[in-house]
């Protein structure tokens, strides 16, 4: 029995096995993509293991360590996400939905490279006239880069052997294909022949390897969500339909953090920084409004200032609304019931609408106490002056807590023209700001009053 061959049936679109065939794939729906396939037994590969010997074994004691020495891009969003540039022999996925930027991106992550740097351009997508025409309107120098149109990974790999760059580009991975998987371009099983492919590449040469990867907006397509687990770093460019600012974000790095985050404009020539990100979140100009309340939020090593706004009215139903924009609907749920608890404030039979200006995600704790505040002004009809932020985590009894990086915060409201800062009762210094420290909810609607 240990010598007898195994027969299954294999799913050529989602790599799925089944012990009989079917016409349609039980996992992904496919019609007619089950095909089967012979499993050798235990000995045998025993046998097999045997003739090719044991693996090479590494005293990591006696290997001799260096730092990192990135390749810087020039950009500096991109390098902060990054971690401080790309690593040589490393693979990175960047990823976002069809048209957002992701070929202008990795355009200029090739020109603005130091002086002796060589980059490949791989496309499956565009022709050399394409490239060069988006290169030309980019401004970029293209006496060190290279184009390749091949969608061959066999070849693609051969020519960045012989080339010697320092940097590929693969745009797409959903275009290029192995001879050795029998099934179209674009399929799990090829996207992840072709992404091990490209990581043995860069692992054996010092090439650093960009793939770029297609999503749709719920992110399920084959391609950045196979293949994160391969990959050294994936890069996420994403944006909000109202404005041209893009959010680079990385939700995994090897070589760095992944709490890092990246703010890019659009511009008709290419990507441009936002050496002051807090800008776009907060409208300097605006009045003095009920409900509107300025913080500041964490992401790596960045302060960001972001304005919440919420809107309390009396509900028309049974039943009374919570609804957010880029802030965690629970959170609003819990301060909700805080407030109707510990406060004499009713908010029992209110619904209540908060909204973080610019389109930015939050999950820091520690603007807990600004949106307390803002549904607390626009319940009392009250103005909010808008050179005062509030800062502060809100627990189930009310009391406001300390928040991480406070002073960080507050050198940043300071930097941006703020005078005032409601803040946790710690021992805090606030330099010119000044600073109105709380212990509970109760004190806060006390001053907003």
């Amino acid at each position: 029995m240990a010598n007898s061959l195994k027969t299954v049936f294999v799913c050529s679109n989602c790599d799925a096995q089944f012990p009989k065939w079917s016409g349609r794939c039980l996992e992904c729906g496919s019609w007619g993509t089950l095909g089967e396939q012979v499993l050798s037994g235990r000995s045998e590969g025993q046998e097999i293991a045997k003739k090719l010997g044991g693996a090479e074994v590494v005293d990591l004691a006696q290997i001799k360590t260096s730092s990192l020495q990135r390749l810087k891009t020039n950009i500096g969003e991109i390098d902060r996400v990054l971690g401080g540039g790309l690593v040589p022999g490393s693979l990175v996925l960047l990823s976002g939905e069809p048209g957002i930027g992701k070929s202008t991106l990795v355009a200029q992550i090739a020109a603005s490279l130091g002086a002796g740097y060589q980059t490949i351009y791989v496309s499956g997508e565009e022709s050399a006239v394409q490239v060069k025409d988006r290169l030309d309107r980019l401004h970029c120098d293209l006496s060190r880069l290279k184009f390749i149109s091949e969608t061959n990974v066999e070849k693609i790999f051969t020519a960045g052997v012989n080339l010697k760059a320092d940097i590929m580009i693969i745009d797409s991975v959903q275009t290029v294909y192995s001879a050795f998987v029998p099934t179209e371009a674009g399929s799990i099983s090829q996207i992840r022949a072709a992404t091990v492919k490209f990581l043995e590449l860069a692992k054996q040469n010092e090439l650093a390897v960009i793939l770029i990867g297609h999503i749709t907006k719920d992110g399920q397509v084959a391609g950045p969500k196979s293949l994160e687990h391969i990959v050294d770093t994936v890069l996420y460019l994403e944006n909000e339909s109202t404005n041209n600012y893009c959010l680079l974000r990385a939700t995994k790095n090897r070589f760095g953090s992944v709490n890092e985050l990246g703010v890019l404009e659009m511009t008709g020539e290419g990507f441009q920084e936002v050496k002051n990100p807090s800008q776009i979140f907060i409208e300097a100009n605006q009045s003095d409004v009920p409900g509107s309340v300025i913080s500041c939020l964490i992401e790596g090593s960045r302060p960001f200032l972001a304005d919440l706004q919420a809107l309390v009215t009396k509900t028309v139903f049974g039943y009374p609304q919570r609804k957010t924009s880029g802030f965690d609907l629970n959170r609003l749920q819990v301060l909700s019931a805080v407030i109707s608890k510990r406060t004499k404030i009713n908010l029992t039979a209110q619904d209540i609408i908060l909204n973080v200006v610019g389109g930015l995600k939050i999950s820091d704790p520690a603007l807990d106490l600004a949106a307390c505040a803002a549904i607390i002004s626009s319940y009392l009809n009250k103005n909010f002056e808008r050179r005062t932020i509030v800062l502060g985590e809100v627990g189930l009894g009310a009391e406001v807590r300390n928040v991480f990086k406070l002073e960080t915060r507050l050198k940043e409201a300071e930097r941006l023209g703020f005078t005032t800062a409601i803040v946790p009762n710690t021992e805090i210094k606030g330099g010119k700001l000044r600073l109105v420290k709380v212990k509970n909810l109760g004190e806060l609607v006390e001053i907003i009053k």
